[in-house]
């Protein structure tokens, strides 16, 4: 009796997979290709490679797109972010996935919905509150949008992990006296670190990359983001294409070398969630 899969389709979900990594990193190649090259190189082939790599470019992107700023923003809210939506995800994952809670289904769909209704509807309300507040521009402030928004994903995936660990180690805990917070905390959350740093990859890139928000809550030239400074050299520099792919090789490149730094531990946090869970 035959086991596994044949050599043919072996071969077939190989070449798809290439296919698939040639297709995400082509416009990638070409960014970063034609990033050393002047505009009119660029306007007469896209695909030649550069004469020399002068980095000019980059020093015009870099000062027209206030990186230097915007880099630092976009590190401070991506992290705020990040950690607001790890500590109420990690809390509610856990009263879902250990406690009995009347009408949890309906808890459930509810989380479903969200994922589904679109942020633009609630943009003049919110607006309309940070201003009579007085916390527009605010990173914390704005963090919590984001937070909300990305809270549902991580919820369910933070609730497989939870599921994923055994009632006993709860059980062990409350016989040594630990109270539900103290299990929470010491025993369990440990326990969530795969799903943890899963859920942090996705939602610091996720808020690294958003615009609708940051665009509309981060006002000032102080406050400006990776993102908000990109676009803002789209006027400047719409004749400049060199510096326009350089400034978007900026943009990108940090969250590239972020993701290859730890995609051991978001592909294990995956696989493993998908298995437990």
């Amino acid at each position: 009796m035959q086991t596994g899969a044949s050599p043919l389709s072996r071969t077939l979900a190989n070449l798809f997979l290439w296919g698939a990594v040639l297709v995400a990193l082509l416009p990638l190649g070409l960014v970063a290709l034609n990033a050393f090259k002047p505009h009119t190189a660029i306007v007469a082939n896209p695909l030649s490679l550069p004469e020399s790599l002068s980095l000019d470019n980059f020093a015009r992107a870099w000062n027209g797109g206030k990186f230097s700023i915007g880099i630092v923003n976009s590190l401070l809210l991506s992290g705020t972010t990040t950690l607001i939506t790890l500590a109420f995800a990690s809390l509610a994952a856990f009263a879902l996935a250990r406690r009995k809670i009347p009408g949890w289904q309906l808890i459930t769909i509810y989380f479903l919905c969200a994922t589904t209704v679109p942020i633009q509807l609630f943009l003049f309300p919110l607006y309309f509150v940070y201003a009579k507040l007085g916390i527009v521009g605010n990173f914390a402030a704005t963090a919590l949008i984001l937070a909300a928004i990305n809270l549902p994903i991580t919820i369910f995936l933070l609730r497989a992990y939870v599921i994923s660990i055994p009632q006993d180690v709860d059980d062990a805990a409350f016989m040594d006296g630990a109270n539900p917070l103290q299990t929470f905390l010491h025993v369990i959350l440990p326990l969530m670190r795969p799903g943890l740093i899963t859920v942090a990859i996705i939602v610091f890139l996720n808020s690294w990359n958003e615009f609708l928000i940051t665009s509309t809550f981060q006002k000032g030239r102080s406050n400006i983001t990776m993102t908000l400074g990109y676009l803002s050299m789209n006027g400047t520099y719409a004749t400049d294409q060199g510096a326009l792919m350089a400034g978007a090789f900026i943009l990108v490149a940090p969250i590239v070398v972020f993701f290859l730094l730890l995609q051991r531990f978001f592909i294990s946090g995956m696989t493993s969630g998908a298995v437990k869970g």
